[in-house]
């Protein structure tokens, strides 16, 4: 338990159900949703849908998310892909031609089709409770109206304005500025478009004028996207993966997720007494680097859309973390394995809702960097994500871009059972760190006991995305010193280590909601 003379939050505690997310508003609609008779793919929808307009620098309907689903009474999960795909025209060879080593990061190349709304209308016609006409009105009406900009939003959004070209300036800026709290922002072309989505679900997206707004301004970039990659988005539904970590069921969204690395991770720290250790020493935080390193590694090599992918076998083997536990000298770092081949990015929100029913969602939706490729269309100011960056340009790598291929994605929203039950439906945003996060966080409940709250609290370090290992300013002077000594370099990231949100399901039927301090956001119930 907290000690209450000192700065912090409490869990929130709620029966009938409980919504965590990274805006108040969000997680207030979501129980205003419940509240109302819908249910928990009601909730989340319309949550998420409403992030976008909260935070239009980590998600829009211009971008891709994933699913898991715990059915009311049920401890059965399933999985729902709603990652979009390259348009049909992409060619790697045409970009390396051009010279290019990677995917441009904001070139109209990066543009995938947006896979989000195709998997929200999927979700609310085979889960959902009261339609999408209900689900979106507290979206449609906050784009309307607008809403005030949070601090960690304003932030991150002033961050991001120097990518913003074209007219998404005009659709995300105010007087040319990125917006400071408490300035109001509307978007009344996103309302216009939910409208149509809400009267006429899928078609109102990727058919008739808001396909050709998306599809036009695309092509004035000098993009090969058509109308009918558009028309041909449709979401899947597939079986997650899972690990056992000390008794715990790590469940995972499967590839082109990279869920797998979580699991690949946790299963190569346990071969180490973690639990023995400082929670947050320098010895936890090398051996996590570590393995860190080693998981990323073999993703990189072999994670891909999985109609390209032939190993993820391997990436789940105990016997493969086995081997790469050994290659750690517990004593002092290792070289990098190999560069990243993914982009510098930590944009993206997550919601996850449980409802009286016990019905569980754990939902991520994001359009990739801040901002997404940093374009929009024209008459309706649709952000395009850049998920095309996740792709490589290595020639015959599973993950090599191509027509009609999904990319590499680094959103995962995950759930924990222990003996076959459904505990807590989770997530961690932050791009690369998000595998590192779910192990930490569930590391956290599990080999030191904390309550939930204080998990989400604790201060993390990444290896991650720039040289050297980024620990958050959390940790003491002497915690650097050691990492230093064993030969690390020691970084402060610019911006904290992801944003967690989770919902613990209580054996005695009480449900228990945390948010993490790192964003705006809270838990609610009722």
């Amino acid at each position: 338990m907290r000690d209450f003379q000192q700065p912090g939050r409490s869990a929130t505690y709620a029966a009938n159900g409980i919504c965590a997310t990274s805006h108040p508003l969000a997680a207030k609609t979501a129980i205003a949703i419940l509240e109302a008779g819908g249910n928990a793919v009601d909730a989340a929808i319309a949550g998420a849908v409403l992030l976008g307009i909260c935070e239009p620098q980590m998600t829009g309907i211009g971008g891709d998310c994933f699913a898991l689903v715990k059915p009311a009474g049920s401890d059965d999960i399933l999985a729902l892909n709603g990652s979009g795909r390259a348009p049909a025209g992409l060619s790697a060879a045409a970009m390396r031609d051009r010279g290019n080593g990677v995917v441009p990061f904001y070139g109209v190349e990066a543009v995938t089709i947006p896979g989000a709304v195709d998997a929200f209308c999927r979700l609310s016609a085979d889960w959902g409770r009261i339609g999408l006409p209900a689900t979106l009105a507290p979206a449609i009406r906050y784009a309307d109206e607008g809403v005030p900009v949070a601090p960690r939003v304003a932030r991150d959004w002033a961050l991001a304005e120097p990518h913003l070209s074209g007219v998404a300036r005009t659709y995300y800026l105010l007087d040319g500025k990125a917006p400071v709290p408490g300035q109001i922002f509307r978007a009344p072309g996103l309302a216009e478009v939910l409208r149509r989505i809400a009267a006429q679900g899928r078609a109102g997206f990727y058919g008739g004028e808001v396909a050709a707004d998306m599809v036009a301004s695309l092509r004035a970039l000098g993009g090969c996207h058509t109308l009918a990659d558009f028309d041909a988005t449709a979401c899947t539904y597939a079986t997650p993966v899972s690990g056992i970590y000390r008794g715990i069921e790590l469940v995972e969204h499967p590839p082109n997720g990279h869920g797998v690395t979580a699991i690949l991770l946790a299963n190569i720290l346990q071969a180490f007494d973690i639990a023995a250790l400082d929670p947050f020493g320098a010895r936890r935080a090398h051996l996590e680097a570590e393995a860190a390193k080693l998981a990323h590694d073999a993703r990189d090599r072999f994670l891909a859309d999985p109609d390209h992918m032939t190993r993820l076998d391997h990436l789940l083997s105990p016997v493969t973390a086995d081997r790469l536990a050994a290659l750690i000298d517990p004593e002092r770092a290792g070289a990098d394995p190999a560069p990243r081949t993914e982009a510098v990015h930590r944009d993206t929100i997550y919601i996850t809702v449980v409802d009286r029913d016990r019905m569980a969602v754990s939902l991520i939706y994001s359009v990739y960097h801040s901002f997404g490729a940093g374009l929009a269309s024209d008459r309706f100011g649709i952000n395009f994500q850049n998920r095309g960056a996740g792709f490589n340009l290595i020639a015959g790598h599973p993950n090599e871009a191509a027509g009609g291929k999904r990319p590499m994605h680094t959103i995962i929203p995950a759930m924990l059972r222990r003996n076959g039950r459904v505990i807590m439906p989770f997530g961690v945003m932050g791009g690369a760190y998000q595998p590192t996060g779910h192990v930490r966080l569930m590391s956290n409940l599990v080999d030191f006991g904390m309550d939930l709250q204080t998990a989400l609290d604790g201060p993390r370090s990444f290896m991650g995305e720039s040289e050297g290992l980024e620990l958050e300013r959390g940790h003491a002077p002497e915690v650097r010193t050691a990492l230093a000594a064993m030969g690390h370099i020691v970084t402060t990231p610019d911006t904290p280590l992801g944003g967690a949100q989770a919902i613990w399901m209580e054996d005695s039927g009480a449900l228990i909601g945390a948010s993490d301090p790192r964003k705006d956001g809270c838990a609610l119930g009722y």
